[in-house]
């Protein structure tokens, strides 16, 4: 009979922890992201527990994780709570990812092949092909709207040979996403979209992309970043100092 040492349950232990805790985080990170919980709603563990049949020790690790990120606010001793949203603080995330973007984007034009083409080119084909859903009621379909609308924006700064970048870009994208979803879920959808045409902002910068011209990408990019902005505050001043 083979024998199994203390250090080897010990090892499998802490790595079937390591693996709740992530899954915890995965799981609470989806749904802070779908606007799932209310802005500044208290996250409590025992709720959670049942909400996602997971531990109170990966759960809480997984919070500790989120609020490094800024989806979460550690309480102290009250716990934790779901972020909250501002004009203030989104006109700092759309300056800031406007800025890195702006870097990331003329990094990739400069470095990009013709694979980071031809993976921008699908990218837009199946998000053009994905109609914003009717209803908000739709998770699913806003769910995959909202995956298309990310791959393709993480196509465009693929060619980017900076991890940090794009571990900054990542970041914004997943606060920016945040808003768009809070914003899409509360208004109706006509108010939400009007006067505005995503398909030809995104073809724009595609093609502006693929000519090589940072520059005018940049450009481009830095106002469909704002029009974004406005919508999720259409009666704040969100335009960048």
């Amino acid at each position: 009979m083979t024998s199994i040492s203390a250090d080897s349950l010990a090892n499998s232990a802490a790595a079937s922890e390591k693996t709740r805790a992530e899954l915890a985080y995965k799981l609470i990170s989806k749904d802070l992201l779908a606007g799932r919980f209310e802005p500044s709603s208290r996250l409590r563990l025992n709720e959670l527990k049942l909400r996602y049949d997971l531990g109170l020790s990966p759960l809480r690790e997984a919070l500790l994780r989120l609020a490094s990120e800024g989806l979460v606010v550690a309480e102290g001793q009250r716990g934790f709570a779901v972020a909250p949203v501002s004009a203030v603080e989104l006109i700092d995330l759309t300056r800031t990812r406007q800025q890195i973007e702006a870097i990331a984007l003329s990094a990739a034009i400069a470095q990009g092949n013709e694979e980071w083409e031809a993976n921008i080119l699908s990218a837009f084909h199946r998000l053009s092909r994905t109609p914003l859903p009717d209803s908000m009621d739709d998770f699913d379909a806003v769910m995959n709207w909202e995956s298309r609308h990310r791959a393709f924006h993480d196509a465009l700064v693929a060619a980017c040979d900076s991890p940090w970048l794009l571990r900054f870009h990542s970041q914004l994208l997943d606060h920016s996403e945040r808003y768009r979803r809070l914003r899409m879920i509360s208004p109706p959808p006509a108010a939400a979209n009007s006067a505005r045409d995503r398909d030809t902002e995104h073809r724009e910068i595609m093609e502006a992309v693929l000519e090589r011209n940072a520059p005018k990408a940049c450009e481009l990019m830095n106002k469909h970043l704002q029009r974004t902005a406005d919508a999720a505050f259409p009666k704040a001043a969100t335009k960048a100092a």
